[in-house]
This record gives C-alpha cells, sequence and structure tokens, in this order.
C-alpha cells in the first residue's frame, strides 16, 4: 500500500511516498480502508521537528504521521464483535502516540472508532476527529449551562466544533474570527462574534467563567484577561510559556490548565450521535487528494483556514 514517511524534521518535502505491507489487524483492532484523513496543526509541529517528532524518530521506522481517518472496515481482529468487514467508520487513531494515517490502510483499535452516520460524507466524518474530541473532551469537563465563555479562532478546526458544542451545552458564546467568518461564526450558533481585527478582543469581553484559547503566545496572554476570579481558561498545550501563564493567571485567581487530546471510541459516538441529528456539523473549506497531501499541509501552516482542511482517497 502507499503511504507517506516523515523521512526528516522539515519542509513537506520531508513527506515522501513510499510502499510498506498493508497492517493486519490485532485480536483487538480493525483495519480501515482510508477514505479520508485530515490534516492538523498537530501533524505540522510533528513535520517541523516539534510536538511528537523527538519520541516517533526515536521509536519508529518509518514515522507515518496523521491520527485522523474515515473509511471502510477491510478485517477484522479475532476478538472484534462490535464492527464488521463493509461497515463505515471513523475516528482518531492512537493520539498521541503513533497513529499512521497517511495511509492506504489504517489499524485501529476497536476502543477508538465508532461506526460513521450514513448522512454525512467521510470528508465530513474525517473533519470532525481530532479536532472535534479536543472540543468535546475540553468543554464537557469544563462548561455548564449558563457559563459566559469565549472561544478564540471560532472559524478554526478545534474553534468551529467548540462554538457548536458549547451552544448544545447550553453556554452563552462569544467567539473571535475574523471579518470574513463573522457570518459563518454566527451561523454556527455564536451569541456574539468579535472582529480581532478591529478591536482588542479583551476591550469587548470580561467577566467570563471560561475561555478556550487554541491559538497560544500573547492571544493567550491576553485572554486571561477577559476570565473573572474564580473562572478557568484552557490552552492547547503550547510548550515554553506553560510556566509563565500559570504565574499570570494566578495573579487574577483564574485556573489555567492545558489539556491535550486522547483517542476514545465513546467519545466519538457521541460525535456520531451529534452529527446525525444535525446538531454538529463540519466544515470542510479544501479537499485535496493523496498525491496532494504536501499541498493540504501547506495550506494548513498558513494557519488561516476555515474549519478542516481533508484529504480524499
Amino acid at each position: 500500500m502507499k503511504a507517506y514517511e516523515l523521512k526528516e524534521a522539515g519542509s513537506v518535502d520531508q513527506l515522501q511516498m513510499i510502499e510498506i505491507d498493508k497492517p493486519i489487524a490485532l485480536a483487538n483492532e480493525v483495519i480501515i480502508k482510508s477514505k479520508a484523513i485530515s490534516i492538523n496543526p498537530v501533524d505540522i509541529k510533528t513535520r517541523i521537528g516539534k510536538s511528537l517528532y523527538n519520541e516517533f524518530k526515536k521509536n519508529y521506522s518509518p514515522i507515518i504521521i496523521g491520527w485522523d481517518v474515515s473509511g471502510v472496515v477491510e478485517s477484522v481482529g479475532e476478538d472484534v464483535s462490535q464492527f464488521k468487514p463493509g461497515d463505515e467508520v471513523f475516528g482518531m487513531i492512537n493520539f498521541p502516540g503513533h497513529g499512521k494515517a497517511y495511509a492506504e490502510y489504517v489499524s485501529a483499535p476497536v476502543s477508538q472508532i465508532a461506526k460513521k452516520p450514513a448522512s454525512i460524507t467521510h470528508e465530513e466524518a474525517a473533519a470532525a476527529t481530532l479536532a472535534a474530541l479536543t472540543a468535546y473532551q475540553i468543554l464537557r469537563n469544563y462548561v455548564k449551562t449558563g457559563d459566559d465563555i469565549l472561544i478564540q479562532a471560532g472559524a478554526g478546526g478545534v474553534g468551529h466544533f467548540a462554538v457548536q458544542i458549547a451552544k448544545i451545552m447550553g453556554a452563552h458564546v462569544t467567539a473571535t474570527a475574523s471579518a470574513k467568518n463573522i457570518d459563518f461564526v454566527k451561523a454556527l450558533g455564536a451569541d456574539n462574534v468579535i472582529d480581532y481585527t478591529k478591536q482588542p478582543f479583551e476591550d469587548a469581553v470580561n467577566n467570563l467563567d471560561f475561555v478556550l484559547d487554541a491559538l497560544g503566545g500573547d492571544t493567550l496572554k491576553r485572554s486571561i484577561q477577559t476570565v473573572k476570579a474564580g473562572g478557568k481558561i484552557v490552552s492547547l498545550p503550547s510548550g515554553a510559556i506553560i510556566d509563565e501563564i500559570n504565574e499570570l493567571a494566578k495573579n487574577r485567581q483564574v485556573e489555567a490548565i492545558f489539556q491535550m487530546v486522547v483517542s476514545s471510541g465513546e467519545d466519538m459516538q457521541q460525535i456520531a450521535d451529534w452529527m446525525e441529528t444535525g446538531k454538529l456539523k463540519a466544515e470542510v473549506s479544501q479537499i485535496f487528494t493523496f498525491d496532494q497531501l504536501k499541498d493540504a499541509h501547506t495550506a494548513v501552516e498558513t494557519g488561516r483556514t476555515r474549519g478542516k482542511i481533508v484529504i480524499k482517497f
């Protein structure tokens, strides 16, 4: 089968197509024939030598990154009863481990996948894996009905799912977006959208119960100013500034939390249920072919994409 190997940390040219054997299902695994995969910022970080790269370089050869997949079950392990060949499934595989989703076939533990709703495409399903799980796993832990919350980058991969899930949970949602995405984020259900290009968001909102920040850096530091004493701010892991953020948060009596998503079939089932009923929708802004995977990486690397970028097989 075809797969992309990450030869070394660096540019997209380090992603090279190779031929390797198809995986064989272990007892509690299925083999998925890929129909679509999606690209995330963590893919870019790993490719350039950050995030999970050093661990992968030390432990795996070849390194095949990627975690998000939607496809058709090709075969099942001897202990698998909940899925059968021909089932359409989707999930985030082995995150934060070696997912190996940049391939025509992917091995997946049955505990990490769910059946794909018939009402959505494989491209939509692949988009609603790592990003949707990130939003859900954070919000269910820290947000309750009636909370006043801010979601940074409301049009982004994690952000556009977070806006929808927060509304499902009964929160009052403010989100940031650029001018071109304001109508889109409002359509997702946001109660208020701040055009961050026209005014500092910290001047427009304050006394919040909760902030979800997927951007880090200066945006994360400024976000702390919007949270009331006793409130919480959750950021995706951002490395070197954790100590600084903790100190800033402590000074304002705010709890700063850094949370990483983990693979979970049970949580994927919740995502599937919401998508089947139309409560949750994936925005797929661009679709590339498997041969165009490098171009997809370049597009995600701009940091300016709406929703998700997906690879179609």
